[in-house]
């Protein structure tokens, strides 16, 4: 057993103490939100109000949503998939101006809303012409979350939804 150096008793327990709580705070940083350090916690997504607007024509139609994120960090809506449209593209609408977008942000504890009039997807070479009523399935993939697989119903070309 060896002896404390005269004149510093327990300094080995001080320094292991120091040592201790310096490894605990580290550790505690590095565990963090897991999502990349996007705003502090990992995305929370739901989709509400989808839906597909009968097209007048029958190669090119639009769809409508709502991303809703309850979660602490951030994501980005990246592309959409479905069985009616070889191609679906998100876009943006700033005034009377549509710009095709490669994503589109989900902000933290928020929402990204795709309506008519503003940002939206448009599905183009359509596998048939939709009627009103009929359920498409569309899935919707993310840059850090599982992609979110729902059913969107056809609405009447006129159609807009309630607040």
């Amino acid at each position: 057993m060896t002896a404390a150096a005269p004149g510093v008793p327990g300094l080995r327990k001080a320094a292991a103490a120091v040592l201790a709580l310096g490894l605990s705070a580290a550790l505690a940083a590095c565990s963090g939100d897991g999502g990349g350090g996007k705003g502090g916690g990992d995305p929370k997504l739901s989709v509400t109000g989808a839906y597909v607007s009968q097209p007048p024509l029958t190669d090119m139609a639009a769809g409508y949503l709502t991303v809703r994120n309850a979660g602490g960090g951030a994501d980005e809506l990246t592309s959409v998939t479905t069985p009616l449209a070889s191609e679906v593209t998100l876009h943006t609408t700033q005034g009377t101006r549509m710009k095709q977008v490669s994503s589109l942000d989900v902000p933290a504890n928020d929402r990204v809303e795709l309506s008519s009039g503003g940002d939206h997807l448009m599905l183009t070479n359509l596998s048939h012409r939709p009627k009103v009523g009929e359920k498409v399935s569309f899935t919707l993939h993310f840059a850090t979350s599982d992609p979110i697989e729902i059913k969107v119903p056809v609405e009447p070309t006129t159609y807009r939804p309630k607040d």
